[in-house]
């Protein structure tokens, strides 16, 4: 369990930041080469590699270098992290909701 809180940990974290949400929004139309991601956003290179060390550390991303061009590509199967939680916290909160509307339209409360 610990471990699999440290990866939700590390996702959550990466998708903290406004500049990673939007690379991991592009990312999911198809791989771009760092060049052309880094050109959308405000801000030098080597900041914006920090953005991409961020992502590639947490497993949202994967690199890949070819010649002087390195390319970046979405890992969906590491965003599945985030899908199982909240589908987990979707699932207490409606069994709440559901016991609560029981208690509120029983006519007989306890």
């Amino acid at each position: 369990m610990a471990q699999y809180s440290a990866r939700l940990d590390d996702v959550f974290i990466a998708l903290a930041d406004p500049t990673r949400r939007g690379v991991i929004r592009r990312l999911g139309e198809g791989p771009a080469s760092v060049g052309d991601l880094a050109a959308t956003f405000p801000m030098t290179l080597p900041s914006f590699l920090k953005h991409v060390r961020t992502l590639e550390a947490a497993g949202l991303i994967r690199t890949a270098k070819a010649g002087r061009v390195r390319t970046c590509e979405l890992n969906r199967e590491r965003l599945a992290v985030v899908d199982d939680w909240l589908a987990e916290q979707r699932r207490v909160w409606e069994e709440r909701t559901d016991r609560l509307e029981r208690l509120v339209t029983e006519e007989n409360p306890p």
